[in-house]
């Protein structure tokens, strides 16, 4: 416990520390806290924690988002969004973190064991603001989000599931389901998404081919993948594994470039939960790729099982930052990945 409380207070304080320094918003100025981690939940809470380190006001309004997964930082971006919708002029803080110590398995059940090998320490913390004095200083400007929970599937609710081992070690057991469910939740978000951000033309495209596959299912008529890198130029998906990063790719149609952040991420900083999508986007804002004007589109997934996407626009070209994670060695990127063979994973069967 010692050891989870230190680990999760060095990255929640330091991101905290750093994002109140780049940005000079006072603390008594924050109205709003979200702070979302998956598995360490103290008491008091971590949201409790950050207040109480920073002495924020008394009125501040604060979530504390728990055993929600990887898609938890998106989640708490909605809530965000929402919560600004009804508070005007003020700021709302999401702080995104996970906790290694605390998830870790030492026992012997193999298919617990997958976790240990993909999951790192991270962290990030983000600042959105409703004031109108904030327009012209803020990078992005958030457009969309869009929330999908399969929970109510047996199948989805229990493909990642947190229990004990036969000797009473906590660990958590992914199932051989884990692809499969991702892609099923995944597609009603991107077809919400759609809806919304696609042209008319993609639209009755879409809508008319999947009349004729329902209408005429013995012609074997292929779905029709939308173009969405005509109104997205950076996506950034969840790092969650490199099966899931193939499939995703496979699935949408997008090019290698599109998915060069999220692949380097995951090599370089391996799952860092809900703040992966974090780092991927700051991968892209270090290759300075991110112009004035830019759509950018956020997509996690997790346990339960959840899918979010945001989409944001670029408000002003994103120069290289000093303070950026990945200042010190992205000339070194991308990396040329080997192309092994697949790594044996130990999935515990369906039940």
């Amino acid at each position: 416990m010692e050891d989870s409380v230190r680990e999760v207070e060095m990255v929640v304080f330091g991101v905290v520390d750093t994002l109140l320094a780049k940005t000079g918003v006072k603390c008594e100025d924050i109205g709003i806290l979200i702070v979302n981690c998956c598995i360490y939940n103290p008491e008091p809470s971590l949201s409790s924690i950050i207040v109480n380190r920073y002495k924020f006001r008394e009125n501040i309004i604060t979530y504390n988002l728990a055993g929600m997964g990887c898609s938890a930082g998106l989640l708490a971006i909605g809530l965000a969004k929402h919560l600004l919708q009804v508070n005007h002029n003020t700021y709302a803080m999401v702080v995104s973190t996970e906790s290694v110590s605390e998830h870790f398995y030492y026992g012997e059940d193999l298919s617990k064991h997958l976790i240990n090998c993909l999951f790192r320490m991270g962290g990030a913390a983000i600042l959105l603001s409703n004031r109108p004095s904030d327009h012209n200083n803020s990078k992005y400007q958030l457009l969309h989000t869009i929330h999908t929970n399969t929970s109510a599937s047996d199948c989805n609710y229990k493909c990642i599931f947190r229990d004990e081992d036969t000797v009473g070690i906590k660990g958590i057991t992914i199932t051989n389901d884990l692809l499969i469910t991702a892609i099923t939740t995944i597609k009603p978000n991107i077809v919400a998404l759609g809806s919304i951000i696609l042209p008319i033309k993609e639209q009755f495209l879409f809508i008319t081919n999947y009349i004729a596959r329902k209408l005429l299912p013995s012609k074997h008529i292929q779905p029709h993948i939308p173009n969405y890198s005509n109104v997205v130029e950076h996506f950034i998906p969840h790092v969650g594994g490199k099966m899931v990063l193939d499939q995703l790719q496979k699935s949408l149609g997008f090019s290698d470039i599109c998915m060069e952040a999220s692949r380097m991420t995951l090599y370089r900083f391996g799952n860092t939960s809900s703040s992966s999508i974090w780092y991927a986007l700051a991968y892209v804002e270090a290759k300075g790729r991110v112009k004035k004007g830019n759509r950018v589109w956020q997509i996690a997934f997790g346990s339960g099982f959840k899918c979010n996407s945001a989409i944001w626009c670029a408000m002003k070209t994103v120069d290289d930052e000093y303070d950026n994670p990945w200042a010190d060695e992205i000339s070194g990127f991308p990396m040329t990945l080997a192309i092994n063979e697949p790594t044996p994973l130990f999935f515990e069967p369906t039940k």
